[in-house]
């Protein structure tokens, strides 16, 4: 079988976008999961976090559907829905469109560059559950906002979102996120454990100044990324709620892949937060391949974005010596 696709990256989070609007693809749901885990391998001569069907839909412009690099489906992915805003808003000649996600149909649009050449877009992320049941997390209460999970760790206090994927958030100092703290625990909770069954994106948040804020994540069905969107926003949301930053008003994230802008809104207790960034596209290629023989797929004509990979180097440059002049 022969297929294009375009690798594409929002804060160093890459994928592969597999077109089926312009495109007549049908795979079955064993074939997405099989296709995923091969091109996804990073020894491979693609290699991705995740895989980005973009599919037509009744209700939007668009569908996006998220295969994790392990095989697994998420229902969001927040540097995901920046690549196919891009992509979708190119393709049909539009600023903005609605996207159609598992869980949610979202609002995207081109938004105003994050850094001077750099293909910013803004998307919805919603809804914003605090539900323990929605993520779900097994505990006794319905709720945990800033609170110990001893069975976890004696001393940080965490929150849990839906955003509408499953968050674990807590802030922390340098001296916890230069531990091994994070990796153990965020292993744990994706593994065999009594408190989340399907398990959770877990980040490590540290303040930096007013207005801005680092985020690390392992990310369920990934491990550690250069950056998780829909954590960003939910850690940005927690930052607020723990009175560091405030609702209306943006705040930059700082995270290994470069630097985002979350901006919060809230009508009435309900949430609704969007997400400014990158999409910066790093090649096209034709991939062919035999199912029978999925890991000897052949890549040809591969052609680079070179201009948009050297302005993001600039960005992420930036954001990184602000990190390390502000992390405490």
């Amino acid at each position: 079988m022969n297929i294009k696709i375009t690798k594409c990256h929002g804060s160093g989070n890459d994928f592969l976008i597999i077109d089926e609007i312009s495109n007549a693809y049908q795979f079955t749901e064993e074939e997405r999961a099989q296709l995923a885990i091969a091109l996804c391998d990073r020894q491979s001569s693609l290699g991705a976090d995740g895989i980005l069907f973009v599919m037509p839909s009744s209700v939007a412009h668009a569908r996006m559907r998220v295969f994790n690099a392990d095989g697994s489906e998420a229902s969001m992915c927040g540097n995901g829905i920046r690549c196919v805003a891009r992509y979708v808003c190119e393709l049909l000649q539009v600023e903005e469109a609605v996207i159609e996600t598992m869980k949610a149909n979202l609002e995207v649009k081109n938004e105003t560059d994050i850094y001077p050449n750099i293909p910013t877009y803004l998307v919805e992320i919603s809804p914003v559950s605090f539900h323990t049941k929605d993520l779900p997390l097994q505990v006794s209460t319905d709720t945990l906002i800033n609170e110990k999970i001893t069975g976890l760790n004696q001393d940080l206090l965490f929150t849990a979102l839906a955003v509408p994927n499953p968050h674990l958030i807590t802030l922390v100092n340098k001296a916890v996120l230069e531990s091994d703290i994070q990796e153990g625990l965020s292993k744990y909770v994706n593994g065999p454990n009594e408190y989340f069954p399907d398990g959770v994106n877990v980040s490590f948040v540290s303040i930096l100044d007013k207005g801005s804020i680092y985020v690390r994540t392992y990310e369920r069905g990934v491990g550690f990324t250069n950056a998780c969107g829909t954590a960003m926003s939910a850690s940005t949301l927690v930052s607020i709620l723990n009175g560091y930053n405030e609702e209306n008003s943006y705040v930059d994230v700082y995270n290994n892949g470069g630097k985002v802008r979350c901006y919060v809104h809230n009508q009435n207790n309900q949430y609704r937060i969007d997400l400014i960034g990158n999409a910066t596209y790093v090649y096209r290629a034709d991939v062919t391949f035999d199912w029978n023989a999925l890991d000897g797929f052949e890549v040809a004509n591969k052609q680079y974005f070179e201009a948009e990979a050297i302005q993001y180097k600039k960005l992420q440059d930036e954001a990184k010596k602000y990190v390390e002049t502000h992390l405490k």
